[in-house]
C-alpha cells in the first residue's frame, strides 16, 4: 500500500542515492573492477568482455524506450522497485561457469532494469524534491552511484586479496545490491501528482523536439560513447601495465570517490555560472581524463584520470537530465527516457568498438583517444544548446 503522507526531502534523496548506488554503483559498474579477474581466470577475453559490457548496454538501451510507455509513467514504483529487484538478481546470474550467451543475458537483463531505475527515479525522487522547494538536492541521488562504485570496489578488492574467485564476487555484490533494493520498498512511497497537475497520458506528454534538446541528445550519445570505454576497462588498462600493479586495488575506488564528491561541486558550479556551462565543462576535463589513462599510463597520471573521469560522469548525467527536464517542462519522464535512449545507443558502441580494436591492436590508445574526441563534439554541442535557449 502507498503511503499517503508525503516523504520528507531527506528521506527523498537518502532513497534515490540508494536507487543509485544499487542499479548503477554496483549493478552496472562492479563489472569494471571484477572484468580483470575473469579474464585472468579465462572466462572472458576483452574482445567477448566488450560484447558483454555491450549487452548489458542494449539492455539500457531498450528498457530506457520501455520506460516511456504510459504504464510506466502511471505506475512508476512498481517500475522502478521491480528494476532494481531485476538487477540484484541478474548480478548473482552471473556466477555460473563460463558461459558468453549467459553472461550477455544477465547484464542484458540488469541493463534493461536500471533503465527504469533513472527513468522512473525523475518520478519517483527528483520531481518531488523540485516541488518542495529543495532543488538543490534534486542531484544528490546521483552521488550515490560514486559510493556505489567505492563500496563495490572495496568489496571485490578485499575478496581478491582473500583469494576469492570472480564467482564469489558476483554473489556478494548481488546481496548487497538487493538489500538496498528492498530497503526502497520502505523508503520511497509511490509518488503523488501536484494538485494541478493530470496525470501524464496519451500523447499529451510528449515533449517538444525544439533545436536544443536535439543537440543536447546527441550530445548526450555521445558522451555515453565518451565515457564508457575508459569506465568499462579502466582496471584492465592498469593490469596490463606492470608499473601500475601497485594502484590497481585502488584505482576503481578513486573513480568512485571523485564521483561521490563531484555533485556538490558541479552543482555549484553550476549555480555560479549555468547548467549548460558546467556541462560542457564537465566534458572536457572528462576528456582530458580519458585521454590521460592512455597516453601517458603512469601511476599518477591514472590516479588523475580516474579523478577526472569519476569527478564528471555523473555529474554530467544529472546536470544533462536537469537542462533536459528545463527545456521539456510538459513531460519530465519523457524526457529523461529520451535522454537515457540516446545515452544507452551511445553505450553499446563503445565497450563492442573497444574490445575488438584491442584484440586487433593489442592496445586500448586507439579507442580510448576515439572517446576523448566524442567527449569535445559533446561539448561543442552543448555550447550550441547554450547559443540555442
Amino acid at each position: 500500500m502507498a503511503i499517503k503522507q508525503p516523504a520528507s526531502p531527506a528521506r527523498l534523496a537518502i532513497g534515490g542515492m540508494l536507487a543509485m548506488a544499487s542499479a548503477f554503483g554496483i549493478g552496472r559498474f562492479v563489472y569494471t573492477p571484477i572484468l580483470p579477474v575473469m579474464i585472468a581466470d579465462g572466462a572472458l577475453t576483452p574482445a567477448s568482455a566488450g560484447i558483454v559490457a555491450a549487452a548489458n548496454f542494449l539492455g539500457y538501451l531498450l528498457g530506457a524506450l520501455a520506460g516511456a510507455s504510459a504504464a510506466t509513467q502511471r505506475h512508476p514504483r512498481l517500475f522502478f522497485l521491480g528494476g532494481l529487484l531485476a538487477g540484484g538478481l541478474s548480478l548473482a546470474g552471473m556466477a555460473v561457469p563460463p558461459s558468453i550467451p549467459i553472461f550477455s543475458a544477465m547484464r542484458f537483463i540488469g541493463g534493461f532494469g536500471s533503465a527504469f531505475v533513472i527513468v522512473c527515479l525523475s518520478s519517483m525522487a527528483l520531481e518531488p524534491l523540485v516541488r518542495a522547494g529543495r532543488i538543490g538536492l534534486s542531484a544528490a541521488p546521483f552521488a550515490g552511484v560514486g559510493f556505489g562504485i567505492a563500496f563495490s570496489s572495496g568489496l571485490v578488492s578485499a575478496l581478491a586479496s582473500g583469494g576469492v574467485g570472480w564467482k564469489a564476487m558476483w554473489v556478494a555484490n548481488a546481496l548487497v545490491s538487493t538489500v538496498m533494493a528492498l530497503l526502497l520498498f520502505f523508503l520511497l512511497p509511490a509518488p503523488s501528482l501536484p494538485a494541478h497537475a493530470p496525470a501524464p497520458a496519451g500523447r499529451k506528454g510528449l515533449p517538444r523536439i525544439s533545436p536544443a534538446l536535439a543537440a543536447l541528445v546527441l550530445s548526450y550519445g555521445l558522451f555515453g560513447f565518451g565515457y564508457v570505454i575508459t569506465a568499462t576497462f579502466l582496471v584492465a588498462i592498469v593490469r596490463e601495465t606492470a608499473a601500475l600493479a601497485a594502484i590497481e586495488p585502488y584505482a576503481w575506488a578513486i573513480v568512485g570517490l571523485a564521483g561521490a564528491l563531484s555533485i556538490p561541486f558541479w552543482s555549484w558550479v553550476a549555480r555560479r555560472t549555468t547548467d549548460v556551462f558546467a556541462y560542457v565543462a564537465g566534458c572536457l576535463v572528462e576528456a582530458t581524463g580519458v585521454a590521460l589513462s592512455v597516453v601517458s599510463p603512469t601511476q599518477t597520471t591514472i590516479v588523475i584520470s580516474g579523478i577526472f573521469l569519476g569527478g564528471t560522469f555523473m555529474a554530467i548525467t544529472a546536470i544533462g537530465l536537469g537542462i533536459a527536464r528545463r527545456l521539456t517542462q510538459m513531460a519530465p519522464q519523457r524526457a529523461q527516457a529520451i535522454m537515457t535512449s540516446a545515452f544507452g545507443l551511445g553505450q553499446i558502441v563503445g565497450p563492442a568498438l573497444a574490445g575488438h580494436m584491442r584484440e586487433t591492436s593489442g592496445s586500448f590508445l586507439a579507442p580510448s583517444l576515439s572517446a576523448a574526441a566524442a567527449l569535445v563534439l559533446a561539448a561543442a554541442l552543448g555550447a550550441f544548446v547554450a547559443r540555442s535557449r
